[in-house]
């Protein structure tokens, strides 16, 4: 027997992979699918199932692929949506995985038509159900995909979906989600891959409400919504494109890269850490740490643009399969050699000053020639406290308003580790701000009596 969680980091993605004897079943599969093929080749399986929860927006699946390399039956949910491919999944549906069995249980809410998934072992008892994105350890899915008017009736088919189909199923059954911490796709997901039904029952603070009425008040709000979100949505009803299909990114000198970023169409983006970029980076460039790609390519780099990836030198594999995963399949090269041949070939290089946080709490304790971006989102400010002067703009909501951002004043970045300032920072260089600085350090790290941190 197989029963295994496939991880995409960055996504905070879960997709898994069921088998037994000769036959194996996928749920959520992510684009790039060969992993998936290749455990059920090694264990002698046939992958002949696909399974879908609900219609994905944060990036893109791959049912489709999988049934063009191996037949293999794909069952969508949302059958309300008009899909190119597969069969709409019905409540009841069955599908037997050697000895084990899977039964579709209807749990509208996050999407009108999600469904979960109630895994059967051996002996025919309730072993563990994937609940896609209705249930998460610590937290549920986000019901505000259908707008405001839909929010009170999304958020109470959720209710009704957890407390008449998921929760009842019995406290040992394993809760196996589509989602982990760090994913855009609920509130703020613990950091629990796999729970139970009992222990999200006791810890699960969207399951503490007093009735379905104090539910509704509570889960229903309105998130931010990825850009990128509407080309997922659009893809994942006509089947993503086969990345058989896409052109490898080319190696580029730093000549012919160089020659290739004056295009008007194309945007370097550079994945490096923020120290390496702060130091040194092409002038123009865009920053964005390869373990963000996922969550800030969607907001940041339009889906036209042709991109120009700087990594540390080598093949930038990881990065190319992370930007394909949410549909940017149009990277036109890599530089060879990153920066040391960038530099060693005489080309122009710009910077980004960066000052610790503890140097910058101990320069707004002596000075007032300041002004103090602070580029966290509200929910960290509402956790761990605002900073008296700063001005808040969440980093999502950069491009809208950088505008309000002085070019007279010497400008400081924060948000808590550096990373995400240095977003920030390269796209205010782009449009021409010179007087920036990027606080690196973390939260615990201030230290400022003019500038303290207070409550929300």
């Amino acid at each position: 027997m197989l029963l295994k969680q496939i991880e995409s980091k960055g996504l905070a993605h879960y997709s898994y992979l069921i088998g037994d004897g000769a036959e194996a079943a996928v749920i959520d599969p992510r684009r790039d699918v060969d992993i998936y093929i290749e455990l059920a080749r090694k264990n002698g399986m046939h992958l002949g199932t696909v399974l879908e929860t609900h219609r994905n927006e944060d990036c893109l699946v791959g049912s489709l692929e999988i049934q063009r390399q191996t037949g293999a039956e794909v069952c969508h949910a949302d059958d309300q949506l008009p899909y190119e491919y597969g069969r709409p999944v019905k409540g009841g549906d069955q599908w037997q995985v050697g000895r084990l069995r899977i039964k579709a249980l209807k749990t509208p809410g996050h999407t009108p038509g999600s469904f979960s998934y109630l895994l059967h072992d051996a002996e025919g008892n309730p072993w563990a159900i994937f609940t896609g994105d209705a249930l998460f350890a610590g937290d549920v899915g986000r019901v505000d995909f259908l707008g405001e008017d839909h929010i009170r009736e999304m958020a109470g088919q959720l209710y009704d979906s957890l407390y008449s189909e998921i929760l009842p199923l019995g406290d040992g059954v394993i809760v196996f989600p589509a989602h982990g911490s760090g994913s855009a796709c609920g509130f703020d997901i613990a950091e629990r891959r796999v729970s139970t039904v009992g222990i999200e029952k006791i810890a699960n603070p969207a399951l503490q409400h007093a009735g379905r009425e104090d539910f509704i008040s509570g889960v229903g709000k309105i998130m931010e919504k990825a850009p990128y979100f509407e080309r997922m949505e659009k893809y994942n009803l006509e089947g993503a494109p086969p990345l058989g299909g896409i052109p490898d990114p080319k190696a580029l000198s730093p000549a012919q890269f160089a020659s290739e970023s004056e295009n008007q169409n194309a945007l370097v983006v550079d994945v490096r850490t923020e120290l390496e970029f702060g130091s040194s980076h092409i002038p123009g460039s865009l920053f964005v740490f390869s373990d963000g790609l996922e969550r800030f390519a969607g907001f940041f780099v339009p889906p036209d643009r042709k991109l120009l990836l700087v990594g540390e030198g080598d093949y930038p594999e990881d990065c190319i399969v992370r930007l394909r995963r949410i549909g940017f399949d149009n990277i036109a090269g890599y530089l060879t050699g990153g920066m040391n041949h960038w530099q060693s070939a005489g080309l122009a290089t710009a910077s980004t000053k960066t000052v610790a946080v503890q140097g910058l709490c101990r320069i707004l304790d002596r000075s007032d020639d300041f002004w103090l971006l602070d580029v966290r989102q509200t929910e960290e400010l509402q956790k761990q406290g605002v900073i008296t002067g700063a001005h808040h703009i969440p980093i999502t909501q950069i491009t809208e308003r950088f505008d309000e951002v002085p070019r007279d004043e010497n400008v400081y970045i924060f948000c808590g580790s550096g990373l995400r300032a240095m977003i920030v920072a390269s796209i205010l260089q782009q449009n021409d701000y010179d007087n920036i600085s990027v606080a690196l350090g973390g939260f615990r790290g201030w230290i400022s009596t003019s500038c303290p941190i207070q409550s929300y």
